[in-house]
């Protein structure tokens, strides 16, 4: 009464007949909620325009049917609102109603004034997929009782959802059973002829509910013949994968105990997946052991050749694992990379699965190899899990297994794993410090190349040869970090005391030449600094290049400084015959040029030489100074192996199962292949 109140007054008192008509919709949004009759009947009464709409297109009509508030709709009605009006979205108020009338008082009104449930919105919807969509089922009734259900979707069967504009993307049916709506999808399946109807990617209505876990909706909709064996279009799941992968037992038995159909327990998606993989995949061990019950094989491959246990084991699902060997899984199958499940446990750092495991492994473990040659304990040292190195390393057979010449040292100290490097080599003895790869680099020279200097220390304190050269290049640790701007490595290893700064590579280079060489300023002044020998400090490599013909070249100019400051030459020359100051020319002409410019403002001085000016193509040098392209040498590189995420998402990846490489790239992804 006191809204009532209100708006009389601001009738009479402000705005006048025209300022209420024209702010009706306002006040109609404010009353409508409230129920306040006495106020729309005020306002009905000057001669409002009850079909005016808002900014989103909406009658008041639209906004009395949202509310439920069947007085109003009744009155707005009864003075000629238009019942099939439509907003913004194509809603009509049938819509608006369908979706909120709990009682079906709005609805039923409506429809007897000739309100058209066929009207579809914007995305295809009309008043059925609304009240299906709300689980209001008496809404339903009432509108089946004006028009048949499948009349009313157009048609029924296989076509109900052809792929054009007018149709909807779902239809009732997946949304009744994805919302777990039992009484609505009864009236449906009353109505429509296909259970098994399509969403566009396929899936039917059974298979949401069972994604969804809505136990009543799957056995109403197996009760009607729903087949738990469709597949989906894209990756070509049934409702059973739906059911395991999500983790919904009691639709899974629904589904397995399902008499008058087929079930096959291993159907594979497009994947070769089965329900068990997946159900294990994620966890769900009751789902597991009601397929194991059925007879799920545990032996089943994907088309990883991937088991069930493999998937177990890389995501730490300890009951599952426990389950699947108890069923006779076999713990030494090995995936297309050769790697069992003992390999995924390892480098995902999954202790427990790792000693349950261990327990069912046969004596003889010299299977424990991977493609790339690597084994459990490669994995675990390169992922830096400490407890699973730990129990592997209880075993004797892998602390006896070779296994890649890129040794679990190598791996540790690659991503600073200091402390398993720590155990390996209290377990091992300090003579695996020095162990070699297939390219003769120890794992000093890993450390040093990925600037790890705690696991540098620890090599070095434990005998650690500071001066071994790899086998291809010759490069000492030095080099490796010098080359490739590991200054904290540089620092450690010259402070060290036991690198020898002569030393030269195949190419002569020193380590000098090769920190000027790539620009590495920092590193090469650490260097210079424990040098005081002139002839060190005028050391030539293949091209003839001095360190300070490197540095000039660069650009380097504190570098140049302390160089001339410790007696480089300026008057050496390279193949080429181009002193230091010649080297800075930014091409070969350029200082074939200069030279001669030199020469002829100084021709007594033996400053500059041309007696080698190229005329004709000279051989290459080791450290280019007047490349003939822009590319630029990277240096050295140590290629990681192929990344073991524990994350299960990245583990089901199609595209890169497993691994960060592509199936592609599966016979060179080591560190010791290309580092």
């Amino acid at each position: 009464m006191y809204f009532f109140v209100c708006v009389l007054k601001l009738y009479v008192f402000e705005f006048g007949v025209l300022g209420v008509i024209c702010s009706l919709l306002s006040v109609l949004i404010i009353v409508f909620p409230n129920r306040n009759l006495e106020c729309l009947n005020l306002l009905l009464n000057t001669g409002a325009d009850f079909n005016r709409k808002d900014n989103f297109g909406r009658a008041p009509l639209h906004y009395a049917s949202a509310n439920c508030n069947y007085q109003c709709v009744f009155a707005l009605v009864g003075s000629g609102a238009s019942v099939n009006d439509l907003d913004q979205n194509s809603c009509s108020p049938l819509h608006y109603a369908a979706a909120a009338d709990t009682e079906g008082k709005c609805v039923e009104y409506l429809l007897r004034n000739d309100a058209d449930p066929g009207v579809k919105d914007r995305q295809g919807y009309n008043a059925v997929h609304y009240a299906t969509a709300y689980g209001r089922t008496l809404c339903l009734e009432l509108i089946a009782s004006v028009r048949p259900l499948d009349v009313l979707m157009e048609t029924s069967g296989t076509d109900i959802l052809r792929d054009s504009d007018s149709q909807a993307p779902l239809s009732p049916l997946h949304l009744a059973a994805y919302h777990g709506h039992c009484g609505a999808l009864d009236v449906l399946l009353a109505s429509l002829l296909d259970v098994d109807a399509r969403s566009p990617d396929g899936r039917t209505p059974l298979s949401l509910a069972c994604s969804r876990g809505h136990q009543e909706c799957a056995s109403l909709l197996l009760h009607h013949g729903a087949s738990p064996m469709t597949r989906d279009y894209i990756y070509k799941k049934t409702a059973l994968h739906a059911a395991a992968m999500n983790g919904h037992p009691e639709c899974l038995h629904l589904l397995l105990s399902s008499n008058n159909q087929h079930i096959n327990v291993d159907a594979q998606d497009n994947n070769r997946q089965t329900p068990l993989m997946l159900a294990v995949l994620n966890g769900h061990t009751e789902c597991v052991y009601s397929l194991l019950n059925q007879g799920a094989c545990v032996e089943t491959p994907d088309r990883w050749s991937r088991t069930a246990l493999h998937r177990g084991a890389a995501t730490g699902q300890d009951e599952c694992v426990e389950a699947l060997l108890q069923r006779g899984a076999s713990v030494c199958v090995k995936d297309i990379r050769g790697r069992t499940p003992l390999h995924l446990a390892s480098a995902c750092g999954h202790v427990g699965v790792l000693g349950t495991l261990l327990q069912t492994t046969p004596p003889s473990l010299t299977h424990l190899t991977d493609s790339q040659g690597y084994t459990p304990l490669h994995w675990a040292c390169y992922n830096g899990y400490d407890a699973c190195v730990e129990v592997l390393l209880d075993h004797e057979a892998f602390r006896k297994i070779k296994g890649n010449s890129f040794s679990p040292l190598h791996c540790a100290v690659m991503n600073d794993n200091e402390g398993v490097a720590e155990m390996l080599i209290d377990c091992l003895g300090a003579n695996i410090v020095n162990t070699t790869d297939s390219k003769g680099r120890t794992p000093l020279h890993a450390a040093a190349f990925s600037d790890h200097v705690e696991c540098i220390s620890l090599l070095l304190s434990h005998g650690a040869k500071a001066n071994a050269v790899d086998a291809l290049a010759h490069k000492t640790p030095l080099m490796m970090a010098a080359l490739n701007g590991q200054t904290n490595a540089v620092e450690v290893l010259v402070s060290s005391g036991k690198t020898d700064l002569s030393l030269q590579d195949v190419d002569r280079n020193t380590a000098l030449h090769l920190a000027c060489s790539k620009g590495h300023e920092t590193s090469a002044l650490l260097i210079l600094e424990k040098i005081s020998d002139r002839n060190l400090i005028n050391c030539t490599n293949a091209a003839l290049q001095t360190p300070l013909h490197v540095a000039a070249r660069m650009g380097l100019t504190v570098v140049v400084q302390e160089l001339l400051e410790k007696g480089a030459s300026v008057l050496a020359v390279d193949e080429n015959g181009y002193t230091p100051a010649l080297a800075c020319a930014p091409n070969r002409d350029v200082a074939d040029c200069l030279a001669l410019i030199l020469n002829s403002m100084m021709p007594t001085s033996p400053m500059v030489t041309i007696a080698a000016i190229p005329a004709l193509s000279l051989t290459q040098t080791v450290i280019n100074h007047h490349p003939t392209s822009n590319h630029i040498s990277k240096g050295v590189a140590f290629d990681t192996p192929p990344s073991l995420r524990p994350d299960h998402a990245s583990y089901c990846r199609p595209e890169r199962p497993l691994s960060s490489v592509s199936a592609d790239d599966e016979l060179n992804d080591s560190d010791s292949e290309t580092y």
